[in-house]
């Protein structure tokens, strides 16, 4: 069972994917419900949304559905340096400030770092963007975890971290521009339960980029790359720090094109991750 958000009626819908099938839920039988976090955060979400299924409406099936992207009032946080490849390809892209990227990814304490708000959001399939500024920009395909206002993790859902490696390295300090901008975050299209998704070691994130309807970049890893665990990452996001709505947070990236791949308008993004899904979007 995932859990999504789709446009129904004029109006957004939480539904339970299904064996091809997305089914609405009807969100009034409990009041205490009223949002897709709201039933993530419940004690047993799968069972929770079992019993608000809404059996008179239509069920639709997935070709054609045209999925929002999975959050409510939930900020966007990021984790970096946290695979051995971004690590090798931030030190590359800033020389002089190389060490501090080595020494982050071997500490105990991550990087980490606001990445959107919920408006800020690109919903799959919609565009997102390349800084007009930026002559080399990549996306960055990351497992992200959906976390309650507790510190839990309830969920997982992919993301796109769209980079701009040439403005943070020309200085670590640009990293904000680099990182945070108007469409550079996506993510869905989908939230797969934590009791739903393989073990995560086996799990394998996939990017391919499109250009002119053939391949321009295709890259593979798996989460065992990972040099920290997501309940760590988690940990450290809610130390000293509080989120009533809860937190969705991008666990890092381990796949880099090569240093000549830049991005351009009109490539389409596709990142897939097993046990969820795949996302999509061209590039503006």
């Amino acid at each position: 069972m995932q859990f999504g958000k789709v446009r129904r009626a004029g109006q957004e819908t939480v539904v339970v994917v299904e064996h091809g099938l997305a089914r609405p839920l009807d969100m009034g039988r409990n009041p205490a419900i009223k949002t897709l976090a709201d039933l993530l955060n419940t004690p047993d979400p799968v069972k929770t949304a079992s019993e608000l299924l809404d059996s008179l409406a239509t069920a639709d099936r997935l070709e054609g559905t045209t999925f929002r992207a999975p959050i409510d009032q939930q900020e966007v946080w990021a984790a970096g340096v946290t695979y051995k490849r971004s690590k090798i390809a931030r030190e590359e892209e800033s020389v002089g400030a190389a060490q501090f990227y080595d020494k982050v990814y071997s500490a105990p304490r991550p990087e980490l770092f606001l990445k959107a708000t919920p408006a800020r959001v690109v919903h799959p399939g919609q565009p997102v963007r390349i800084r007009s500024d930026a002559t080399w920009s990549v996306p960055e395909p990351e497992l992200a975890l959906v976390i309650s206002p507790a510190g839990k993790i309830v969920g997982y859902t992919v993301g796109n971290d769209m980079s701009s490696r040439d403005i943070e390295g020309e200085n670590p300090l640009y990293l904000p521009q680099a990182k945070i901008y108007k469409g550079s975050c996506s993510i869905g299209p989908l939230i797969t339960p934590v009791g739903h998704m393989p073990e995560l070691p086996v799990v394998e994130i996939r990017l391919r980029i499109m250009r002119a309807k053939k391949v321009a970049f295709e890259g593979t890893t798996t989460l065992a790359q990972m040099a920290r665990t997501v309940e760590s990452l988690a940990e450290w996001l809610f130390k000293e720090n509080e989120f009533p709505n809860g937190a969705i947070l991008l666990t890092g990236t381990g796949i880099v094109p090569p240093d000549e791949f830049t991005l351009q308008s009109g490539d389409d993004v596709n990142i897939t991750i097993s046990g969820i899904g795949t996302l999509q979007n061209p590039v503006a």
